[in-house]
């Protein structure tokens, strides 16, 4: 299986309870800081939470976005062959 790490600005991850590690669902989050003083697989997310993407356009308007904004829309533009739909 492929592992996406938390590693740089942008990283895509799904949000989830501290001690269920099946509890995550609807919500998700941003890595908004780079990692470069914690290489890939050493730091606190890796592991913990599941990476399943990164931003590749529009990263700097991440800075902006805060609790509560809705998102109006998102599109997968790389890898949408791998999107596995719940059956």
């Amino acid at each position: 299986a492929t592992v996406l790490p938390f590693q740089s600005y942008g990283a895509l991850g799904m949000a989830r309870t501290e001690f269920e590690d099946d509890s995550a669902s609807a919500q998700f989050f941003w890595l908004l800081f780079d990692s470069d003083l914690t290489p890939a697989g050493k730091n606190l997310l890796d592991g913990i939470y599941t990476c399943f993407g990164y931003t590749t356009d529009g990263a700097d308007l991440l800075a902006d976005v805060k609790e509560g904004d809705i998102i109006e829309s998102a599109k997968v533009v790389v890898g949408l062959e791998n999107l596995k739909r719940p059956q």
